[in-house]
C-alpha cells in the first residue's frame, strides 16, 4: 500500500478514535458510489460472483454447507432485489409505532425508577437500550431512502431520530453513503469505517504507533471509549468549511441544539439523578451496541478487501459484509440488519423487507453464516492479511500461522 495510506491510517490510530471522514474518499467516476451518493437503487447488472473456496468448520459457528463458488444467478441482480426494493407505508408505520412507543414507555419508566426504585432501572434499560438501535436502524434507512416511499418523510423522520440516536442525519447520511460506495476497497478505506491496518503497513510503523494501534483495536476501545467518543463528542463537531459543506454544518448544530434543549428540560423537571441513572446508560450502552453490530458486519475472518480493477462490487456486498444469523428475537430488535450482504447488493431494500427476500432467493443463502457465538472471537482479529486473503489477530500476524492452525 501507500505510503500515503500508511500516514493517514496511523494519524486515526493515533488519536484512538474511530474516525468518520466525511469530508473525504469521493466516489466520482464509480457508477455504484453515484448511485448511493444520490439515494438511488444500486442495481448493476448480472454479473458473476467470484467467491473464493471457503474451508467452513461447524464448530467455528458457519454453516459448513455453504460454500461460494463461481456462481452466476440465472437472474440479473436487478430483477432478484426489485421486488423488495419499496417501500410499504403499512409495514413501515407499523415498526415506527412497535418500536417507537415501546421505548418513550420505557423512557418514561426509567426516569421514574431512577427518582423512586433506583434498582428498577437495570431490567428497564436492557429492552430500552436494544429498542434505540432498533430506531437507529429506521434511521439508517430513511438516510438509504427506503424506509418511505417520499423522501420528505424518510428526511423528516431521520431528523427526528436522529436526535433521540445522537447522530446529525445529513452527516451521518452523507458519510454512510460514501461507506457503500467504497465497502471493501482497500485503497479507498476510511470513511464511514472502523480504522483497519492490513499486516504489512501495521509492520511499517514505528514501535510507539504499532502500540497505538493495538490499544485503538483493543475490544475496550472499540465498543467502550470508542463509541463515547463517536456519539457523544465527534457528532458535536462540524468540519470543513461552513459555506461548502452547509448542510452538513445545519444538521450537526441543528442536533446539537435539540439536544441541548431536551438535557436542559430534563435537568429542570426530573433532575441529574433520573439523567445519570436512565437517559445516559441508556444512549451508551446502545452506541456500544451499534458500534459491535457495525464492527461485525465488515470485521470478520474470511471477509472481502481489493484492490484496484481487482475489486468487484457484489463479492464486497455478499462476501464482505456478514449474514449475522441471531436469534429471531436478535434479529427483530437489530432491525433484521443482519442480512448485511443482502442491504450492501441493494440498499434500496428497507430492512422490513430483507427477511424475506432472504427466505424466497438462493441466491442469498449461498453465503457464509455468522452465528452470536463465532461472532465473539472476531472481536480479536486487527489486521488484514493480504497474502492470505483473511483477517487476521497480532499473534496469528506475528507467527505467521493460519488462524485454525
Amino acid at each position: 500500500m501507500t505510503t500515503q495510506i500508511c500516514t493517514r491510517a496511523a494519524i486515526n490510530v493515533s488519536s484512538l478514535l474511530i474516525t468518520i471522514n466525511a469530508a473525504g474518499g469521493r466516489a466520482t467516476g464509480d457508477p455504484h458510489a453515484a448511485c448511493e451518493l444520490t439515494s438511488k437503487a444500486c442495481w448493476p447488472g448480472a454479473a458473476v460472483m467470484r467467491g473464493r473456496a471457503m474451508c467452513t468448520n461447524s464448530t467455528d459457528g458457519f454453516d459448513e454447507t455453504a460454500t461460494l463458488t463461481a456462481l452466476r444467478p440465472s437472474r440479473s441482480w436487478q430483477e432478484i432485489v426489485a421486488p423488495y426494493a419499496r417501500a410499504n407505508h403499512r409495514r413501515a408505520v407499523i415498526q415506527l409505532l412497535n418500536t417507537g412507543l415501546p421505548f418513550l414507555l420505557l423512557m418514561a419508566a426509567l426516569i421514574h425508577a431512577a427518582r423512586t426504585y433506583p434498582w428498577l432501572t437495570f431490567p428497564l434499560a436492557v429492552p430500552a437500550i436494544f429498542l434505540l438501535v432498533r430506531l437507529f436502524i429506521i434511521q439508517h434507512d430513511c438516510g438509504h431512502g427506503s424506509f418511505f416511499a417520499s423522501r420528505r418523510a424518510n428526511d423528516l423522520l431521520g431528523r427526528m431520530l436522529g436526535v433521540l440516536t445522537l447522530t446529525p442525519y445529513v452527516f451521518w447520511r452523507r458519510s454512510h453513503a460514501i461507506h457503500h460506495a467504497s465497502s471493501g476497497k482497500l485503497d479507498r478505506r476510511g470513511a464511514g469505517e472502523i480504522t483497519m491496518l492490513t499486516v504489512s503497513e501495521y509492520r511499517a510503523l514505528p514501535p510507539i504507533r504499532r502500540f497505538l494501534y493495538r490499544a485503538y483495536r483493543h475490544p475496550a476501545v472499540l465498543f467502550g471509549l470508542g463509541p463515547f467518543y463517536m456519539f457523544v463528542i465527534r457528532n458535536r463537531i462540524p468540519t470543513g468549511s461552513p459555506n461548502r459543506e452547509s448542510k452538513v454544518w445545519g444538521s450537526i448544530l441543528g442536533t446539537n441544539a435539540a439536544l441541548a434543549t431536551i438535557v436542559t428540560l430534563m435537568l429542570l423537571t426530573v433532575g441529574g439523578r433520573a439523567f445519570l441513572l436512565a437517559y445516559l446508560p441508556v444512549i451508551l450502552l446502545a452506541a456500544s451496541t451499534a458500534m459491535w453490530l457495525f464492527y461485525i458486519q465488515h470485521q470478520f475472518e474470511h471477509a472481502y478487501w481489493a484492490t484496484g480493477p481487482g475489486w468487484d462490487f457484489h463479492d464486497a456486498a455478499l462476501q464482505g459484509s456478514s449474514f449475522y444469523d441471531l436469534p429471531a428475537l436478535l434479529h427483530w430488535l437489530t432491525g433484521s440488519i443482519g442480512f448485511h450482504h443482502i442491504h450492501h447488493v441493494c440498499s434500496k431494500i428497507p430492512n422490513y423487507r430483507l427477511r424475506d427476500c432472504f427466505e424466497q432467493n438462493p441466491e442469498f443463502r449461498d453465503v457464509r453464516r455468522l452465528t452470536l457465538r463465532a461472532s465473539l472471537k472476531c472481536a480479536r482479529l486487527a489486521l488484514w492479511d493480504e497474502e492470505r486473503q483473511l483477517l487476521v489477530s497480532f499473534r496469528h500476524a506475528a507467527a505467521g500461522s493460519l488462524p485454525n492452525d
